[in-house]
């Protein structure tokens, strides 16, 4: 059986632990590969190479950098098949899914490129007489990324391009359910120039993310997961001393009123809802229907839902393809029978879908109507396929949904009404919103970013974020005077 390694100073390194985890194949059930888990020496050992590495690459130029990164651009650019392949036999997700998560995670190689921009400082001439002032940004060292696996490829992409590009080193820590697209990515990274040791991908579990979390050399810790595990990260990395971005949960409303184009909202919900098996952060998993907009909407979303094509995300027609476990699976399904317990209208069972009873972890789509607050198909992230709908009376009570919950990562609203769609992103409290856009993903030149339990620390993702964390700022004070005029002088240092 194939066996997926670490990647450890250029190269393909065996593990030494003995431990290893399952990789499957989604579409079929079966056990495709075996990855190996990484001990708390191995971690040690992974450090250690990017330490070593870093003093060369940090005081690499500017110039060098971005020509990495551009070969490295034209690589990914030149392998987005491939790349997605890895994607689908792994994760699941269908090949058109996977083409798309492979382009959005390009931008960010594309925005890494202009590091030479990105890292200018700031000059002040005769700040006092004979004193300029000026900053800069230097590289933090050793800094990890630790991925989820609905985006195997695109958000390391987010993390990497970018603390790559700023002159640290990186050891990226992937899902253990989906891990080969981490090593393509560094057999591109070493075809594209970059030194060995620079970056590097660990295979591991909890294991592995702990050692990380408290090993003294390194730096920062990028996340993207649950709540609770981001939580959990940042809690643990920051008592650790380390500087820390953790990207948790969310629970995305889409505000739907009266008076929006239902036809356009309805293939906006199905579409975002059920993208991906609805394994993104960034899905939409509730409808908030106000006022009449309710069932007509309804309608029109179940009049669609017939028509999804679902089955193995190698074959061209599917749109949908499986979830990425069977326990998640089977998880994501029990909320359908929460759901119906609780109060809430099945409208569509997705289990009742053929594909659901063949081989792989298939569920059909659901959708539920009259979702009240207390249930828990509305307060839990569910991560699947299951879209569920709430029915409120004015724009205040979708509103108050909104910012009551404890997620905040994305939103969006859907109206023809550009008063009404100014107040809402407004007084939206979240890090992310759309107006007539259900998915309000930021482009790489922007940062990716939830606000409350969606968001541990106060630096968002890539873009001028990215950045900002990736490097620290050092001021630089300098006097070049006439010798023949220094004098001593023990007052306060001067202005004015």
């Amino acid at each position: 059986m194939k066996r997926i390694s670490h990647w450890i100073n250029g190269g393909t390194v065996a593990g030494t632990s003995g431990r290893t985890g399952p990789v499957w194949n989604p579409a079929t059930g079966e056990q495709q590969a075996e990855v190996e888990l990484a001990s708390a020496e191995e971690v040690d050992a992974v450090v250690a190479a990017a330490v070593a590495a870093f003093p060369e690459w940090r005081a690499t130029s500017l110039s060098r950098r971005s020509e990495v990164m551009f070969h490295f651009r034209e690589l990914v650019d030149a392998n987005r098949k491939e790349i997605a392949s890895h994607l689908t036999s792994e994760h699941g997700k269908v090949l058109s899914d996977a083409l798309g998560e492979v382009a959005r995670g390009l931008e960010n190689v594309e925005f890494a490129c202009g590091i030479p921009h990105l890292l200018k400082g700031g000059f002040s001439e005769q700040a006092s007489n004979g004193v300029d002032v000026y900053s800069i940004r230097q590289p933090l060292g050793v800094v990890a990324g630790i991925t989820p696996f609905n985006f195997p490829a695109m958000v390391p992409m987010w993390m990497f391009s970018t603390a790559i590009a700023c002159g640290n080193a990186f050891v990226l820590k992937p899902s253990e359910k989906d891990p080969s697209a981490s090593l393509f990515l560094a057999e591109l990274l070493k075809a594209a120039g970059l030194p060995d040791g620079v970056f590097n991908v660990l295979q591991g579990d909890k294991v592995a993310v702990d050692r990380l979390l408290e090993h003294p050399d390194v730096a920062a810790i990028s996340f993207v997961g649950s709540t609770p595990v981001a939580r959990s990260i940042y809690e643990n990395g920051t008592r650790h001393g380390k500087r820390v971005q953790a990207l948790g949960g969310a629970k995305n409303h889409m505000v739907v009123l009266p008076d929006a184009d239902i036809e356009m909202a309805a293939d906006a919900a199905v579409s975002a809802a059920y993208g991906s098996a609805g394994e993104r952060c960034m899905a939409v998993s509730l409808v908030v229907a106000v006022g009449h907009a309710a069932d007509p909407l309804v309608t029109a979303i179940r009049a669609r839902l017939p028509k999804l094509r679902i089955g193995p995300g190698t074959e061209p027609d599917s749109e949908m393809g499986p979830l990425v476990t069977r326990d998640h699976r089977d998880k994501v399904a029990s909320y359908i029978d929460r759901g119906r317990d609780a109060g809430a209208t099945v409208v569509v069972d997705g289990r009742e879908a053929p594909v659901a009873s063949g081989e792989g972890f298939f569920l059909g789509v659901s959708l539920l109507d009259d979702v009240k607050p207390d249930m828990d198909v509305y307060t839990d992230e569910i991560f699947g396929p299951v879209l569920g709908v709430v029915r409120v009376d004015t724009y205040d009570e979708a509103v108050a949904l909104v910012n009551d919950n404890p997620y905040g990562n994305g939103t969006a609203i859907f109206t023809r009404d550009g008063g009404a769609a100014r107040q809402f992103q407004f007084e939206a409290n979240c890090g992310m919103v759309g107006v007539n856009v259900p998915i309000p993903v930021p482009v790489a030149y922007y940062s990716f970013g939830g606000w409350k339990a969606s968001l541990f620390g106060d630096t968002h993702m890539y873009g001028p974020d990215g950045v900002h964390f990736y490097t620290r700022t050092k001021v630089v004070t300098s006097r070049w005077p006439d010798p023949s005029t220094s004098t001593v002088d023990l007052g306060f240092p001067r202005t004015r």
